[in-house]
């Protein structure tokens, strides 16, 4: 095998597990899903993988290292991520009910939509001020690949990665948009924006109390 391919294969390996594991891109694409409707959801998804490059890139150019070595860049990233998360978990709870229409499959359930750039920005956001994927992507690069692996090439394995993550949320937005799942969460909205809510504070309280490495 390639030595490229095999070192792709076992970034996919990895990373494979850290898409499908719980967090806040995961609770943002699901609330985006119920309450804004598919549209939305997948713009967000776009905005997600679109910040996983921005990680790739930096790692990538080093500054991953520098971060992750100093405390007080390392606060600076973390606690732009916690504000975040909070403003929207205390945003979701003061939201009242949303009416959701059930229409045909492939739809978008609401009449007001929401913008395209504010979408895409929630999801961008979510993913790039999160301070784990510095450690994550620095550990990735500094044990799979080549320190000699050319920089074009590692950028290529950061494009799969972004495809597969969007593809991923992208497929989740699908199934929650579906009429049944709809149907399931029309009377729930409000609900859905408190539980919402309750998951990002909670993300937001678990990030403040991490700890550089």
């Amino acid at each position: 095998m390639h030595p490229y391919l095999f070192e792709l294969a076992s970034l996919m390996a990895i990373f494979s597990f850290a898409i499908v594991s719980p967090g806040a891109d995961l609770a943002m694409v699901m609330r985006q899903s119920l309450v804004h409707g598919r549209r939305s959801a997948i713009v967000t998804s776009f905005g997600i993988g679109t910040a996983l490059m921005f990680h790739v890139t930096y790692t990538i150019l080093g500054l991953g290292l520098i971060i992750s070595q100093s405390i007080y860049l390392f606060n600076i990233v973390k606690w732009c991520g916690v504000a975040y998360l909070l403003y929207i978990g205390i945003k979701s709870l003061r939201a009242g009910r949303t009416d959701i229409t059930v229409e045909a499959e492939g739809a978008d359930a609401n009449e007001k939509r929401q913008p395209a750039l504010r979408a895409f920005g929630l999801g961008f956001a979510a993913n790039a001020l999160n301070p784990k994927p510095v450690f994550f992507f620095l550990s990735i690069f500094s044990t799979v690949v080549g320190a000699h692996t050319p920089i074009a090439v590692k950028f290529g394995y950061g494009l799969v990665m972004a495809s597969s993550l969007i593809l991923w949320f992208v497929g989740v937005s699908l199934f929650m948009t579906t009429p049944k799942m709809r149907a399931a969460f029309s009377r729930a909205s409000q609900w859905i924006d408190r539980v919402s809510g309750l998951v990002f504070i909670a993300l937001g309280l678990k990030l403040a109390t991490e700890k550089a490495a």
